[in-house]
């Protein structure tokens, strides 16, 4: 592994944050983007490496990765459709760390190549895949580095499930990297949950008012949970709010208690993670993620769960007994290795003071957010949220 590589495996989930002026599939993102400027912001912002597109199809120039070296320490991508021995050298002494090979373009005698040459040279790669026998192809040939693409090149069309599928195929021993399709803070964990050490936004940046401050949104933590939803209102209600993840209570007995998942009724909600809350049991749940709890008896559930993707833990959950206290809550939340959700007692005015004494990766509320069970007060949501935010 090298600086490249290494940036983007540090702990959490880390962004390549991209500087495209166009693009074939939208047009003209940001025409007037100065490369050393965008760097510089990405940098401050908190993204472990910057893709530079030098390709004049995306309004891009070798002097653009040669002023975003100028301007900022972190390592480069260089970002172009490369296949000859002649374009690593060239993104070697413009300054890059690292450069894109497109197993799409690339067979695998031509890869092998790329790859031997960039390493005389000390450059990394980052090889693309965007379907399941180029992830083969990728890991064959042992790329240290490989980019799960959710958009196809011919096509353009974004198939954010199939990268997902193939994110968890790819984990393992190299970096994996989600690229394309992402605009939210929930997609970022989405990826985040199946595997991916980094996520690459362009696009997204791009049509941003403040390209730097998206980038520290999409990594930024906790993320929001509004659980006991019960209605489409309240749904939206939560997705308007900025809530990440949505949870939907499927026990009998359960005060709120949900017939099922509720579908997205609009944009705002289709991009967020829904959750179904179960016990015992995480069959029949067609959910992004369950929060599974233990049965106990004489109550709803027991205390802590586990939150679960594809039948595999990916997070803790750290809560209260059922309708009880503890004064040692935080405490145990602080002692988790990994993630932790922290559950229980949240609401608009304490839920800052948690994040600040746990650090929590998410949070969890919903009793306090609700005029009775089962039924959000959407102005008390609102206020959760952006508390937690």
């Amino acid at each position: 592994m090298g600086r490249f590589a290494d940036a983007l495996r540090a702990p959490g989930l880390t962004a390549i944050a991209e500087v495209k002026r166009r693009s074939p599939s939208a047009g003209d993102l940001r025409p007037d983007a100065d490369p050393a400027v965008l760097t510089a912001a990405y940098e401050r912002a908190g993204a472990a490496a910057v893709s530079i597109l030098v390709d004049e199809r995306f309004g891009g120039t070798w002097d653009d990765l040669r002023a975003a070296r100028a301007s900022a320490a972190l390592p480069l991508l260089a970002k172009g459709f490369f296949s000859t021995e002649e374009d690593l050298r060239t993104a070697r002494e413009a300054g890059a760390d690292a450069a894109l090979l497109l197993l799409r373009d690339l067979d695998d005698g031509a890869a092998r190549r790329l790859l031997a040459y960039a390493e005389e040279l000390g450059l990394e790669t980052l090889v693309e895949a965007h379907d399941a026998d180029e992830l083969e192809r990728a890991t064959a040939l042992d790329a240290p580095v490989v980019g799960i693409n959710a958009r196809d090149l011919s096509t353009f069309r974004i198939d954010r499930a199939e990268q997902l599928r193939l994110v968890a195929r790819a984990r393992g021993d190299r970096v994996v990297v989600a690229e394309s399709g992402i605009e939210s803070r929930a997609q970022g964990a989405a990826a985040e949950l199946a595997g991916a050490d980094a996520i690459l936004v362009g696009s997204t940046l791009m049509r941003a008012p403040d390209p730097g401050a998206k980038v520290a949104e999409l990594l930024s933590r906790p993320l929001v949970k509004v659980c006991g939803l019960t209605r489409e209102e309240d749904v939206a209600a939560a997705a308007e709010a900025g809530a990440d993840m949505l949870g939907f209570v499927l026990v009998d007995e359960s005060p709120r208690r949900a017939e099922a998942v509720l579908p997205a009724s609009d944009p705002a909600s289709e991009a967020l993670l829904t959750v179904a809350v179960v016990v015992g049991t995480s069959e029949n749940a067609d959910a992004d993620l369950v929060q599974r709890y233990e049965p106990e008896a004489g109550k709803v559930r027991g205390r802590d769960a586990v939150l679960l993707r594809d039948g595999e833990e990916v997070a803790r959950v750290v809560d209260l007994p059922w309708q009880e206290g503890d004064a040692t809550h935080f405490d145990r939340a602080r002692a988790v290795q990994g993630r932790v959700m922290l559950a229980g007692g949240l609401g608009p005015e304490n839920v800052r003071a948690a994040i600040d004494a746990v650090g929590p990766w998410a949070v969890d509320a919903s009793s306090s957010l609700e005029r009775s069970p089962g039924i959000k007060d959407h102005e008390r949501v609102r206020a959760y949220v952006e508390a937690a935010r």
